[in-house]
């Protein structure tokens, strides 16, 4: 049972174009509870993973219903031999070998990356046994980033008494340059958009508008510069984004204490996405709002990939995979 009522409107969201999304994990019971969960729903179509019998033998013991669930043995796959001629072509010239192309092809991570390559699923997401590395590797190897010279970045989608806000980045970069953080967060808005979120971006730093000073804090300053020149061009201009900064977290959320620190902004006080000067500030914030704060943490969800592949984390419950499902769905309807 889905007690998150936003998870519920994604699901919904998910059903008016239905996709595929691989699990490879499908050793673990809570990705096999997931794909219970969301195929019941009928929001996607689901490829697990794994050893077929032992997870056919377990939703016969849970008396689930397989509708809308293929179960995958990559060993067993009649597919195995395209996708390893499609990993040794797409890696040969980053010195892989038709060998080691074999053996890469049989790991889940890659056989499920493949299965997207190859036009056989639209999704994957992964990591409730794996660390964040073991996902994104096959992803930025094979899927590649959607923009040349871009780097792909990750977010969270954090609900605070149901208001859903982006965190970012939260899980890959781990100390973003200038260039990578007006990146990470014109990606950021767009993800806002496609997701139904206001696309008001606040650049985060423990500086609200030179109250301090700090080579962190210029680095803020300069990645707010080149996002919102950005802004002006062909792809961004017209879509109702906002970004602006430095701000600090309350500038950035509270009007109150916006109209004090920053009355000119367009962003403080109303800010709906938070991007982090550098992935361990990021992380520490999501993780102590998940466990002391109460909020819904989705994520980490990657940003710029040409397709949608998503990482969990290790602690993870069946619901916060239905929610990386749902997502996932979401992301790959265009």
């Amino acid at each position: 049972m889905i007690k998150s009522d936003y998870i519920k409107t994604l699901l919904t969201r998910a059903k008016r174009d239905v996709k595929t999304i691989v699990l490879p994990e499908g050793e673990d019971e809570r990705v096999l509870e997931a794909a219970h969960i969301v195929a019941d729903s009928g929001a996607a179509r689901l490829i697990v993973l794994g050893d077929e019998k032992k997870s056919a033998e377990y939703f016969a013991a849970q008396n689930w219903a397989t509708d809308g669930i293929t179960f995958i043995n990559p060993q067993e796959s009649p597919n195995l031999a395209e996708y390893t001629e499609l990993l040794y072509q797409l890696r040969k010239e980053k010195g892989l070998s038709r060998e080691d192309a074999e053996k890469l092809a049989l790991n889940g991570n890659y056989f499920g990356t493949l299965m997207i390559k190859a036009g056989h699923a639209d999704g994957m997401v992964s990591g409730a046994c794996h660390s964040t590395a073991d996902t994104v590797r096959p992803a930025l190897q094979i899927i590649k980033s959607a923009q040349k010279g871009k780097s792909v970045s990750s977010f969270f989608i954090m609900l605070s008494n149901g208001e859903p806000y982006i965190f970012t980045d939260c899980g890959v970069i781990i100390n973003p340059t200038e260039q990578e953080l007006a990146d990470i967060a014109l990606d950021a808005a767009e993800t806002a958009i496609h997701f139904g979120i206001e696309p008001n971006v606040a650049m985060l730093s423990f500086s609200t508008k030179g109250s301090a000073k700090s080579e962190g804090v210029d680095k803020v300053v300069r990645a707010t510069k080149l996002a919102q020149e950005a802004l002006l061009t062909e792809r961004y201009k017209n879509r109702g984004i906002q970004i602006d900064g430095e701000l600090q977290a309350d500038a950035a959320l509270n009007s109150v204490v916006a109209a004090k620190k920053a009355p000119n902004s367009p962003v403080a006080g109303k800010a709906r996405i938070l991007v982090f000067p550098n992935l361990e500030a990021g992380n520490i914030c999501y993780k102590m709002l998940q466990r002391l704060g109460g909020c819904e943490a989705y994520g980490p969800i990657l940003q710029g990939l040409n397709a949608p592949i998503n990482d969990l984390s290790r602690g993870c419950f069946a619901e916060d995979i239905v929610g990386a499902i749902a997502i996932t769905c979401i992301q790959a309807t265009k």
